[in-house]
């Protein structure tokens, strides 16, 4: 299993930035591994609500992952579950008040587990150094969506 976990101040107060982020609609505005994100079940983010999310795969090609929200604590957690029978990704968005930007901005931290599957398996060594890369892009973007 692959983890990259990150946390990134904003000036955006937590709300909105937790209304950015947990609204996967939004997932290819920051995370530059993601060409297209729609939501396909429900109206907003909220227990239940399902996302076909593409994703940029490490051969060049893309393909579909659908991304069901777990848990929903509006303005602080969400949890979302993409499952396959070769991966599984399981993704944590979180968010509290910060003063670190001294203007009473938010601390977001995304938390994400990538784990192949089956035959695929024993790459999972392999899959965490790629993945840390995805994630420092994923890092980068998200410092840029809530500046």
């Amino acid at each position: 299993m692959a983890r990259y976990a990150t946390t990134v101040d904003s000036p955006l107060a937590p709300a909105e930035s937790f209304a950015k982020v947990a609204d996967l609609a939004n997932f290819e505005k920051w995370d530059p591994g993601v060409s297209a994100s729609e939501q396909v079940q429900g109206d907003g983010p909220a227990v239940g609500a399902a996302y076909d999310v593409t994703v940029k795969t490490f051969t060049g090609g893309s393909m579909v992952l659908t991304y069901v929200i777990t848990e929903f604590e509006p303005g602080e957690r969400v949890v979302a579950l993409a499952e396959t029978s070769n991966l599984r990704s399981y993704d944590v968005i979180s968010v509290e008040p910060s003063d670190a930007a001294g203007d009473g901005g938010s601390a977001l931290t995304y938390d994400a587990e990538l784990e192949l599957k089956g035959i695929f398996r024993p790459a999972n060594l392999l899959l965490g150094l790629v993945f840390n890369r995805i994630g420092d892009a994923a890092d980068k973007g998200l410092r840029t969506y809530l500046a």
